[in-house]
């Protein structure tokens, strides 16, 4: 029955700001309703993020309510961190990781290599890849690591 995620929505406290933010992240404009809710396409016909102008932004921060994980290729994943900064965003520490590069979380079979950063209300947002894990790793690490482990026989 399910096929996919189609969108997801966040709460911001300036739309045209945020829409700023998350044109300058690479989404497409789609549309407004009576200035209050953004649609921008993640993926153009597939998929798409909801952008809600509210003041009730200041709500606790819990991963499950406040965060959006996007997408990427490993290639862009890597230059990541040079990316954001050039663009005035700063990733930020996650699972204990020091935003330095992308870290890997391995379980028995595959992996993601991530990075974390907030946009301007404070929503955690995530650049993510999936990984082959053909050695059954399990261990979380920076990607040069996991990079290394993998080439090493």
């Amino acid at each position: 029955m399910i096929i996919g995620l189609y969108e997801a929505h966040l709460p911001v406290s300036n739309l045209k700001k945020s829409i700023e933010f998350y044109t300058d992240l690479g989404l497409e404009f789609d549309h407004s309703v009576e200035d209050k809710i953004a649609f921008l396409w993640i993926e153009k016909d597939k998929s798409w993020l909801g952008l809600w102008e509210t003041d009730k932004v200041e709500i606790e921060y819990h991963p499950s309510i406040r965060h959006i994980a996007f997408q990427v290729s490993l290639e862009g994943l890597k230059n990541s961190v040079s990316w954001l900064k050039h663009k005035g965003y700063e990733p930020r520490e996650a699972f204990g990781f020091e935003p330095l590069e992308p870290f890997v979380m391995a379980h028995n079979g595959y992996a993601h290599a991530k990075i974390h950063f907030n946009d301007p209300d404070g929503n955690s947002l995530e650049f993510i890849c999936k990984l082959e894990n053909p050695k059954k790793i399990t261990k979380r690490m920076y990607l040069s690591e996991w990079e290394q482990l993998i080439m090493d026989s």
